[in-house]
């Protein structure tokens, strides 16, 4: 490090020479060369440099005093007397308005078709100014327009040319000054047009020549083929090509992108670099994956390396559905997972970028959401780049009063004062410019910053759409409108930095690597380092019966128990939560069973000392919605927390846990993203309730129960959905058993049902411990956490495993005249009535794991029961619901092998046919559940 430093530009006698250059940099960023100006433009903040022993600290701190004393940055003006001090009011007023309001006279729309409402506020008699006053100076207070005075003329140019062209930033929302005050400077300095260097432009062009060569070639080879094309909106590949480029000159080591259908095939083929030849094979239809159903090629992921001058990227192309935002808490999820395998807690190793339409992002909820998310300890993931490539027509509609309630497509992202830059598509110099503030706002600051690309759609929805039929004036303009490809080349052309025939030249070798299936990708790494994937070759090719050895000795767990009742000296619980910790410290000793939250945190106690990580989140993991967990531990004293689970010992893994914001879907959607990024974690989402797991269906049916046949991507995720019918209501009763087994197939997914502490603890060691990744329902139960009957011992923990059928070893098999099948609370209810009614030829067999159906299990377990003549299904959901229609042509299945007449009369008990979960009255939930208790186990109900 002292010997690069040492031969630097900026150190020792070059310093003068730098710092002169510095301050004309503040006068005037376009005076200085491109890669100066860049390097300025990415200076850190004072808490940012490097010690005070490093050879650059003395010229950052220069610069620093520099950028402070060159001139006072605004204020108020004393003593307003005079009608000039009125007048320099008046200007400051002036220069604010324009700060504010100068996007909404920006020329965004390539078609000029935009309506735009003049504003009072950027006339200057608005501010009893005149066009008498324009040749009259003023003090430009924090202006950055090079000088402390100029006439107001100057000041209004700068101000149209750098609010009012073809870029509308938006950022005055933000509270921070610090960030206010940066942007300022970024845009008004150069007045949005930075003056690019003739090799910037050349790029420039040949990215734009990509973009649209690529659309041009499967236009004429695959006519009327949906592709979900990007003509009319081009500028996006260059500017990917400069996110990924200039993050990796910041040290970003991955990225991860999410984006939805449109452009999405021009992202993989030029900037993540798929083989034009593997996309042409998709085009003609050849099956891609050997198994699976696999999935229509604009929902494809892909990733890669690339070369940038920090090192090698890696890129991520996560796979995508027709729910168009619901990857972007994925990519989150994705993103924090890599982040949390480098220890980047700020975030400057890994960077996600999400791409969304207008229509979707000002209209999906989960947009919101994923913001929501961007600055909590949970979530955070150091700041998203957001592009919307801005079509001005969602599917087919185009008005503003019937796509949004906004003015902007963006307003969303204001609720977190993300700044907003608004960027005609046709200017590709001014979307490089916005690009490149974006990366460098997100990498200064670690929040969201959005990028709106306003463009228009060449095309339908799809090709094979015709979109004159809705929009007739839209797409006569759009005919006759050239594409930005060939607007900017005809800017090179006349401002001779290139010829025309260069111009041909490079359309023609575009297209030539495209026939020939090159590779057209810029600085794509042919041999990458491998040491930025994750191997994920363990976890491939096994059977959903894989064992995995979930005990653990006796003597250990006793130890790492002791550990999870011990708190810091002055450390002072709550009296209950007290209470809590006092039992487990006697189940510790023997002195009383094991309850179920003792013998749940056991199993991660376990799991984190095997070294494996785990991330818990939910609404209310920290405490348990049902207070049977209290894994974050809260100072009565203070406030404090602590989180006994993080204190096993000092060289344990990460154990992550953290009560969710109110939502489902986008947090859902991070935590699969996480799990599909990381196998060697434990990965829970507990909803508070099994039912709120509704609000986030969609990620249940596109993503964890068919992501791995349509995209091969395994995923270890368990969800935790509390279950069972207490009497609560409708709402509070099912987790919706029925949903998760009608989605079951192709060992895509486990849904257990546990009844017992040693059940819970050997099920989530199994998840990690053996060597398969499949997402994991657990119908985790509400009154069995306390129940007097539902308690294990440290032996079975010690001991046990995981069974999928749990025998019934109170009754003879010999004896066994009728069975009961049964699955989660009720068993303990049936129990107690055929107890208490001294029954000893009647069974009650638990199938605990209902998918994939345990039918060899089951078998065995019956095989000795030779003489039985009934057989029963008991659940407490309606009959239309819960386990029921799922599951009985498995159990009839087992049946048959017994004794064929047994199978023909599998008869159900339960609740009848609802169109409600469960009722909302007491007193019927109670002869209800009497009622259906007694049809199991065939005697008549009680008057």
């Amino acid at each position: 490090m002292e010997l690069m430093w040492s031969t630097s530009h900026v150190y020792g006698g070059n310093a003068h020479y730098v710092e002169e250059l510095y301050e004309q940099y503040l006068t005037d960023p376009n005076a200085v060369p491109e890669a100066w100006r860049d390097y300025f433009n990415t200076l850190p903040r004072p808490e940012g440099a490097p010690a005070q022993d490093t050879p650059l600290a003395p010229i950052r701190d220069h610069f620093e005093l520099l950028a402070k004393t060159r001139r006072p940055l605004g204020g108020a003006v004393a003593g307003v007397t005079s009608e000039q001090d009125k007048k320099q009011v008046r200007v400051l007023q002036l220069i604010n308005a324009y700060r504010f309001r100068g996007h909404q006279k920006a020329a965004l729309d390539p078609l000029g078709l935009m309506q735009r409402e003049s504003i009072p506020d950027l006339d200057l008699a608005y501010h009893q100014l005149s066009s008498a006053d324009l040749d009259t100076e003023f003090q430009t207070g924090s202006l950055f327009i090079g000088k402390e005075r100029a006439t107001l003329g100057e000041i209004l140019s700068a101000l149209e040319k750098t609010y009012c062209s073809t870029v509308g930033a938006e950022f005055m929302h933000i509270v921070d000054t610090e960030e206010k005050r940066w942007l300022q400077q970024r845009f008004e300095s150069v007045r949005s047009k930075p003056e690019y260097s003739e090799d910037k432009r050349k790029h420039l062009l040949e990215r734009l020549t990509a973009a649209e060569g690529l659309e041009n070639y499967l236009a004429s080879r695959y006519p009327g083929t949906k592709r979900f094309g990007l003509e009319g909106g081009e500028s996006y590949i260059p500017m990917m090509d400069e996110i990924i480029q200039r993050s990796g000159s910041y040290g970003v080591k991955e990225v991860v992108i999410g984006m939805a259908h449109r452009g999405r095939l021009n992202t993989l083929v030029n900037i993540l670099g798929k083989s034009p030849a593997e996309l042409f094979d998709e085009f003609d239809g050849k099956k891609m994956f050997a198994d699976g159903s696999g999935d229509v090629k604009y929902h494809q992921g892909f990733s890669s390396n690339v070369m940038t001058s920090g090192g090698e990227v890696h890129l991520a192309m996560a796979f995508n559905p027709s729910h168009l935002e619901i990857v972007s808490p994925v990519v989150e999820g994705s993103v924090r997972a890599r982040q949390d395998r480098r220890n980047d807690e700020k975030g400057e190793s890994v960077l996600p970028i999400s791409i969304h339409g207008d229509s979707a992002f000002a209209g999906q909820g989960v947009v919101m959401e994923t913001f929501q998310m961007s600055q909590t300890r949970a979530y955070k993931t150091g700041g998203t780049i957001h592009i919307v490539i801005n079509n001005q027509v969602g599917f087919t509609t185009s008005k503003r009063e019937d796509t949004r309630s906004a003015e902007y497509c963006t307003e969303v992202a204001k609720m977190v004062q993300a700044p907003i830059f608004h960027v005609n598509g046709d200017d590709p110099e001014a979307v490089l410019h916005v690009t490149q503030v974006a990366v460098d706002y997100r990498q200064q600051f670690k929040k969201d910053v959005v990028i709106d690309l306003v463009c228009y759609r060449r095309r339908g929805h799809n090709e094979a759409d015709e979109p004159s039929g809705t929009q007739p004036l839209m797409y006569q303009k759009i005919s006759k409108h050239p594409s930005t490809r060939a607007l900017y080349a005809k800017y090179l052309v006349e401002s001779q930095i290139i010829s025309a025939e260069d111009d041909k030249q490079l359309v023609e070798d575009y297209r030539e690597a495209l026939v020939n299936g090159q590779h057209v990708a810029n600085s794509l790494v042919k041999e990458p380092n491998k040491a930025l994937f994750v191997d994920w070759t363990p976890y491939l090719g096994h059977e959903w019966t894989a064992k995995g050895e979930t005990g653990v000795s006796l003597k250990r767990l006793q130890e790492l128990a002791q550990k999870l009742c011990e708190f810091p000296e002055g450390f002072q619980l709550q009296r209950q939560v007290a209470k809590i910790y006092e039992d487990r410290k006697k189940m510790l000793a023997g002195a009383m069973p094991m309850n179920w939250g003792f013998a749940e945190t056991l199993a991660y106690a376990t799991l984190l000392d095997e070294k494996h990580p785990i991330r818990i989140t939910g609404q209310d993991v920290g405490r348990g919605t049902f207070s049977h967990r209290h894994a974050v531990a809260h100072n009565y004293k203070d406030g404090s927390t602590y989180v006994p689970l993080q204190n096993l010992s000092a060289d344990q893994p990460r154990m992550t846990i953290h009560d969710s914001f109110l939502s489902e879907e986008a947090v859902l959607a991070f935590e699969y993203g996480y799990a599909t990024t990381d196998p060697s974690a434990l990965v829970i989402w507990e909803a508070q309730f099994g039912d709120f797991a509704n609000g986030a269906q969609v990620v249940v049916d596109q993503f964890i129960s068919s992501g791995e046949t349509k995209w091969g991507r395994l995923c270890g995720l368990t969800m935790l959905l509390p279950h069972g019918f207490e009497g609560q209501g409708p709402e509070h009763s099912s987790a919706r058993l029925e949903r998760y087994l009608q989605l079951c197939a192709e060992h895509n997914m486990q849904v257990c049902v546990p009844t017992t502490p040693a059940q819970i603890f050997h099920l989530l060691r199994r998840q990690v411990i053996r060597p398969l990744r499949k997402p994991l329902i657990v119908m985790s139960p509400k009154s069995l956490l306390r129940h007097p009957k539902a308690i294990s011992t440290l032996e079975e923990l010690s001991q046990g495993s995981f069974q999928t059928v749990i025998p019934d070893t109170q009754v003879e098999a010999a004896k066994v005249e009728r069975l009961v099948l049964c699955s989660g609370k009720v068993y303990y209810d049936l129990v107690a009535k055929r107890d208490e009614l001294g029954l000893d030829n009647l069974a009650i067999v638990r199938i605990e794991q209902l998918y994939p159906f345990p039918e060899d299990d089951l078998a065995a377990t019956l095989q000795d029961c030779t003489q039985l003549k009934s057989v029963v299904w008991c659940q407490e959901e309606p009959q239309n619901q819960g386990a029921w229609y799922s599951s009985q042509h498995h159990m009839r299945h087992v049946l048959k092998g017994l004794n064929p007449e047994l199978e023909r009369n599998l008869e159900f008990a339960g609740r009848p046919a609802s169109a409600a979960p469960a009722c909302g009255y007491a007193s019927v939930h109670a002869e209800q559940q009497a009622r259906l208790v007694d049809e199991a186990l065939g005697v008549a109900a009680q008057a």
